[in-house]
């Protein structure tokens, strides 16, 4: 591999680069979706070391569905925190485990979409999920998660524009290996600044054991079984959580189309989504049982894909092995919680802006047509209701004595997959060989 190519060409196989830039590039991975990751244990009371371990397993098993063939990394889901925070408000210990149940439930329900994908074939069910919802999709994706990449930096604006200024300056003007890892010297730089300036408090890594048990029995849905149940608690938190999987199964979709297009390979076709599907909802069962927040495929390290232009599912899968490594260290973790949250503002600030942009990408590839009213409104739609929401709070129907909680993206994707199939018009025909057919421009 010639140093001058690096960075600025596609590399499939990264095993060109050798074993010690593959190894650079899984930590890089690996950091990408560690502050979005752990955040979410963090704002709900799960535990982060179970989060890391059941986000590398997650990915494995995820890899091991899709054939191996998709660079995808499953991390925690931020659609399910308006569920996690229904039944445990304030992180509630012995509540946290139903609230884990209702997630379980939520992941099997990925297996019932899987099923229609590979029952009734790719054709008949993407006419659902045509360019002009998915598209949309993405850029709210990014666009819903800028809020907390703007709160984030405004911890320490002085230490976010550190890492968002070597980012953006290695990207660019980067050579060789430093071109394809911006990300993880964003996050090394940035943190190195803040120690220097007296911005990190280390007392709870000096406190941290070496090794350690990434999660407690107490806290899964064996120790919450092997007690005495709360049956209407149970209920409750499957109506509460379970259809948020309709939002996540969406983003899901809309996150293989970001991949796909990103990596100019057909995902959609092969492996397929009945596959990425099953791999993402046992995935998320998995973690949930094991006390470990819900997984999702993550638009972060899409970001990075997109970024270092290095697309072999290997590095990925490096990523998920280091994930579990550490799990086992409280002390690495302690490390990484206590990294400044201006670092991972400012990461997280162009990484969010990376999954919109791709979004923006599908619509123009896809020759979206904005003159029809019809694709107007569902695009407008889905857009505002996704950060009108997010921004003003989550819609609360109340069902008898329990209120169902739907997010601004729940809601943003069940409004245009719906708007989509009622709206006439409707003229979507899924043809792999059609430019733009899979919601993306594919160059297989």
């Amino acid at each position: 591999m010639n140093k001058k190519t690096i960075g600025n060409e596609a590399i499939y196989d990264a095993r060109v680069l050798g074993a010690p830039r593959m190894l650079v590039l899984g930590f890089q991975h690996m950091f990408a979706m560690f502050g979005a990751t752990v955040l979410v244990p963090t704002l709900t009371g799960l535990s982060v070391s179970a989060t890391l371990l059941f986000a590398g397993l997650g990915t494995l098993l995820f890899h091991l569905l899709a054939k191996g063939k998709v660079p995808a990394f499953l991390g925690s889901s931020f659609v399910f925190l308006a569920g996690y925070f229904a039944i445990a408000p304030n992180g509630e210990r012995e509540l946290l485990p139903y609230a884990c149940f209702g997630v379980m439930v939520a992941g099997l329900l990925y297996l019932v979409l899987a099923a229609f994908f590979k029952v009734f074939g790719m054709k008949k069910v993407m006419r659902f999920f045509p360019p002009i919802v998915t598209g949309p999709i993405i850029i709210a994706i990014g666009l819903s998660l800028s809020g907390s990449a703007i709160t984030n930096c405004s911890a320490n604006w002085g230490i976010a524009l550190v890492a968002i200024l070597i980012v953006i300056g290695f990207n660019i003007w980067g050579k060789g290996m430093a071109k394809i890892i911006p990300i993880l010297l964003g996050v090394i730089g940035s943190y190195a600044v803040a120690a220097l300036t007296g911005n990190v408090d280390f007392t709870a890594v000096k406190e941290a054991a070496w090794i350690g048990l990434p999660f407690q029995m107490q806290d899964t849905l064996f120790g919450l079984f092997a007690g005495e149940v709360d049956k209407g608690l149970l209920l409750t938190a499957v109506i509460t959580i379970a259809p948020l999987s309709l939002a996540t199964m969406t983003e899901h979709i809309g996150d293989m189309c970001a991949i796909s297009s990103t990596c100019e390979r057909n995902y959609i076709e092969d492996p397929g989504f009945h596959r990425t599907l099953m791999g993402d909802g046992l995935a998320t069962a998995l973690a949930s049982v094991f006390g470990a927040p819900a997984n999702t495929t993550y638009g972060e390290n899409t970001g990075v894909l997109a970024l270092s232009k290095v697309y072999d599912p290997r590095v990925i899968r490096i990523a998920a092995v280091l994930a579990i490594i550490f799990s086992f260290c409280p002390k690495f973790s302690a490390l990484i919680s206590s990294m400044p949250t201006a670092t991972i503002g400012g990461v997280s600030l162009v990484l969010y802006g990376m999954i919109s942009a791709v979004g923006v990408r599908n619509v123009v590839e896809n020759h979206v047509d904005f003159t029809n009213s019809r694709n107007v409104i569902i695009a407008a739609l889905i857009l505002v209701l996704a950060i009108g929401v997010s921004y003003t709070g989550n819609i609360m129907i109340p069902i008898g004595n329990i209120t169902l909680t739907l997010t601004g993206l729940a809601v943003a994707a069940l409004t245009g997959i719906l708007l989509n199939a009622i709206l006439p018009g409707k003229d979507y025909e899924f043809d792999q060989d059609h430019k733009g057919s899979t919601s993306v421009n594919f160059k297989v």
